[in-house]
């Protein structure tokens, strides 16, 4: 795929920490990733425990964030890495969506943070108010010790419940071929009401 190709210019955002389709009013429930070929060096996909990281946050912060409301976009993630031009029919497609930023897992009950690069606005909040807010909270989310990296062989199968975890890929030779293959299991139903 050459430098100059759109798609690779709009894959470069899978290297933010997300969630996969939080920017859908139905996000993701599982995502399975199967290596077939995997480049020399680099293309780790890192995990971030989103349990730990709200166990982790002291009382205030727990509170602060308990009822907030997000809104999720490709347009937020994709401009971060510059990547401004999109099309009419991808800014109708890529229309935010309102997600929790404190999620329950419905079989476990415990809470996590439901962050992601795609998150740029929170409800009643200013845009740079939200978006340093929440890049504070994506670096108390990601410390090394809320992480897992996953070192690529050919034929791993990974798999994470999109509920709980934040991921993202690494760099790695872009003239090298990495041939990762995602699943996804969408959701059941929408975590909140969208507005109309």
């Amino acid at each position: 795929m050459s430098a100059e190709d759109r798609v690779w210019f709009f894959k470069l955002g899978d290297r933010l920490w997300h969630s996969d389709s939080s920017f859908r009013p139905v996000p993701a429930k599982y995502s399975l990733l199967s290596g077939r070929v995997i480049p020399s060096w680099g293309a780790n996909t890192e995990f971030a425990d989103m349990r730990a990281a709200y166990d982790a946050l002291h009382e205030r912060g727990k509170a602060e964030v308990e009822d907030l409301v997000c809104e999720h976009s490709l347009i937020y993630s994709r401009e971060v890495i510059g990547f401004t031009e999109l099309t009419p029919e991808e800014i109708a497609a890529f229309r935010p969506v309102r997600q929790p930023l404190v999620r329950t897992h419905p079989s476990t009950g415990r809470k996590s943070l439901f962050l992601a690069a795609h998150a740029g606005a929170i409800v009643g909040w200013t845009i740079p108010e939200a978006r340093m807010f929440l890049r504070d909270l994506t670096e108390h989310a990601t410390r090394p010790e809320f992480v897992y990296s996953h070192e690529w062989r050919p034929y791993d199968l990974v798999m994470w419940d999109n509920r709980q975890t934040m991921h993202r890929a690494r760099r790695f030779d872009r003239e090298e071929v990495r041939d990762v293959r995602r699943t996804t299991l969408a959701g059941d139903a929408p975590l909140i009401e969208q507005p109309v």
